[in-house]
């Protein structure tokens, strides 16, 4: 009678090295996102919060095998400035309830963490999720507060603009546009402060995947950021006057409120693919007629 053995993939012994780290990582940090995924990502000024979590860690397990390669050589000592920065951040900003220290505090951490355990060449490969963190961080008050009553009078300035002269019968006051017999108040929510922010995560993300060979065109890409998500804003904007115009108030404030969030990144997606299809065909015209 024989006996047939049964052979199991070894576990790389590295791995077990990061068990202690993911534990502590845990500990500090799934009570942070237990609190923002029952309070501040349930609002639609920061819902972009789960999904740049989802890209972050999809990149990492993408690159999981980085961090096991045999580091070319440790940084113990920078990478302990890192941390031990990173945790003063979070210990300020859990207990004295800082919502932008704590969430920060996780690209030092992870920084100093990658830099001990694995040195600088594995960090500069970890670049881009360390730095698209950053789009977790709540915006400062005072940032939103300077930015947001400029940025409502253009979208409302603009909004205007484009339908006056499609003919609408539309006057504004300050923030406010009055078209038919509706007044519609353009909100902070509406000025697009916060989309420019979660549309900006979505370019920057966009411009990461498609990694153009050339500066130009990166450049180009990460130039539009901005202006895209501006203009995505305005479209939403003039989308909801328009069907407050033709349904009412009620259709306008109620499903079509939050419908025309998914409008704005749909049209900022959109604009960026045009944008570098433009850029390409540009590229490939100038390359033939160089030769």
């Amino acid at each position: 009678m024989s006996t047939a053995s049964i052979s199991f993939p070894r576990l790389n012994p590295k791995w077990l090295t990061f068990w202690p780290i993911l534990i502590g990582l845990l500990i500090l940090y799934f009570p942070m996102y237990k609190g923002l995924a029952s309070t501040l990502w349930l609002s639609e000024e920061y819902a972009h919060g789960p999904i740049v979590l989802a890209i972050v860690l999809w990149i990492i397990w993408q690159r999981r095998a980085q961090l096991i390669e045999v580091p070319e050589k440790k940084n113990p000592v920078v990478g302990s400035v890192f941390l031990i920065i990173g945790l003063l951040f979070y210990i300020v900003g859990h207990t004295q309830e800082i919502l932008i220290f704590e969430v920060g505090s996780q690209i030092p951490v992870l920084l100093g963490i990658v830099l001990m355990t694995n040195g600088t060449g594995v960090a500069k490969k970890f670049w881009f999720p360390l730095i698209f963190m950053a789009f977790m961080i709540p915006l400062p008050e005072i940032l939103v507060d300077t930015l947001t009553g400029p940025l409502k009078q253009q979208v409302s300035v603009l909004s205007e603009s484009v339908l006056y002269h499609l003919g609408y019968p539309i006057a504004r006051s300050g923030v406010v546009l009055s078209i038919g017999h509706y007044d519609l108040l353009v909100a902070d929510a509406c000025s697009g402060l916060n989309s420019i922010f979660s549309l900006s995560a979505l370019g920057l993300f966009y411009a990461y995947l498609v990694q153009r060979k050339g500066w130009t065109h990166n450049i180009i890409l990460l130039a539009s950021i901005v202006p895209i998500a501006f203009f995505a804003n305005v479209t939403r904007v003039i989308l909801l006057v328009l069907i407050t115009y033709y349904f009412g108030d009620e259709v306008g404030q109620g499903f079509a409120h939050k419908a025309a969030g998914l409008v704005l990144f749909i049209s900022g997606l959109l604009s960026f693919l045009i944008l570098d299809e433009i850029i390409q065909r540009v590229g490939i015209w100038r390359a033939r007629n160089s030769k």
